[in-house]
């Protein structure tokens, strides 16, 4: 029986986790789950699944998980610190499913613990890659990507050698903007960009993918796993999201993943890895599809996959500037403080502006680097979007 714990288990990819782990339940010994403050969801998943103990991000509401256990054996916890307890827990495998650069600290826990990560969380690789790489060699553990995209290179690389490798084409649906004018995105709501066209996940990224946010950090982030030069990384928009992702090799052949849009086959992949397993994933009738689309992205619909690029050339610490900065562009646009095409403008002003100071971002990367380097983005994003204000 392996020993997993789950972060981010209220979310779309731990909710998803918990749907294959709950389909073959004496295969599993469940020792944490952890969740933000959907309370009754994690509470009840605890009690369903026999997780030794559950911890909720936030402080205030221990008193409310306590009461949702009553009657439990689960334990419960909360904050900061309660989460790095959950991830020095011993177990086999761990899903990084938290949201944003919270999800780093715990991550790089587990993996101190020589756990195997399930990395679904694409900020530790774009804030603090080479630490979170190094800290896996080190106590022998391994990173599993989860990923849709990552998920499809590492399969299509398996049994070959990196070094054969032209290039990396990671594939995006284009968002929910994909197919509108130019000079209409100026005036999108945040309803609108909340509605994705072919995937099911949570706000964020779903405004993130509007805004190819999510496709600049996955960028970031196959250079950072896979350790391939920025150069020999490719996006295309791709609408049917079928194709995950491609490889190209140095003989010109491209080796291709297909699957459904559906997160249960990365998170699948991983949790089963180095088997494969059943999936309850539709499988492809290639017949009935038809025709599959491509096209070059537009650069000046996507400004963030120009920046993610500035950010691998640029090194060091410039990935945490990037994402802490597009988080609080991100959480203005969420409550109206700021348009939808003013994100990037932020980000952009707020990578210009730290990268000149070249001590701070070619600092040591380190969990106090990144986090002072976060601190300081955020504060530089807030100025950004009050100017803008004025």
């Amino acid at each position: 029986m392996r020993r997993v714990t789950v972060f981010g288990a209220t979310g779309s990819i731990g909710q998803n986790t918990l749907d294959l782990i709950a389909r073959a339940p004496s295969d599993y010994h469940v020792v944490a789950l952890t969740g933000g403050r959907n309370i009754t969801q994690l509470a009840a998943d605890a009690r369903r699944l026999g997780a030794e103990l559950a911890v909720t991000a936030h402080d205030d509401l221990l008193d409310d998980l306590r009461a949702a256990l009553q009657g439990s054996d689960v334990q419960a916890a909360a904050g900061t610190t309660a989460l790095i307890e959950a991830a020095a827990r011993p177990a086999d495998w761990t899903m990084s499913a938290i949201v944003g650069a919270a999800g780093l600290a715990p991550g790089m826990e587990a993996l101190r613990h020589g756990a195997t990560l399930a990395l679904a969380n694409k900020e530790s690789l774009v804030t603090a890659g080479p630490l979170l790489m190094a800290t896996a060699a080190r106590h022998g553990a391994r990173i599993l990507p989860v990923d849709s995209e990552h998920s499809a290179i590492f399969q299509a690389l398996a049994g070959e050698d990196i070094a054969a490798v032209e290039r990396i084409i990671i594939t995006a649906s284009g968002g929910a903007f994909r197919d509108w004018p130019l000079d209409r995105l100026a005036r999108a709501t945040l309803a609108e960009a909340s509605c994705h066209p072919n995937w099911d996940m949570g706000q964020r990224i779903t405004i993130d993918s509007a805004s190819m946010f999510n496709k600049a950090l996955e960028v970031i982030e196959t250079k950072e796993y896979f350790g391939i030069a920025p150069d020999q990384i490719e996006v295309i928009l791709h609408p049917e999201s079928l194709v995950h992702a491609l490889v190209g090799f140095r003989d010109g052949a491209l080796m291709a993943h297909l699957g459904a849009s559906d997160m249960r086959h990365a998170i699948g992949y991983a949790l089963h890895w180095p088997e494969r397993r059943d999936l309850p994933v539709a499988r492809l009738d290639l017949a009935a599809i038809a025709t599959l689309h491509f096209h070059a992205p537009d650069p000046a619909r996507y400004p963030a996959l120009r920046l993610a690029r500035d950010v691998m050339h640029r090194g060091g610490l410039a990935g945490a500037v990037f994402n802490a900065a597009k988080e609080r562009a991100l959480d203005a646009f969420i409550v109206g403080r700021i348009g939808f095409l003013d994100m990037a403008v932020v980000v952009e002003e707020v990578l210009t502006a730290m990268s000149s100071d070249s001590g701070l971002i070619d600092a040591e990367i380190s969990l106090d680097t990144v986090a002072h380097v976060d601190h300081l983005a955020r504060v530089r994003a807030d100025e950004a979007m009050l100017a803008r204000t004025l």
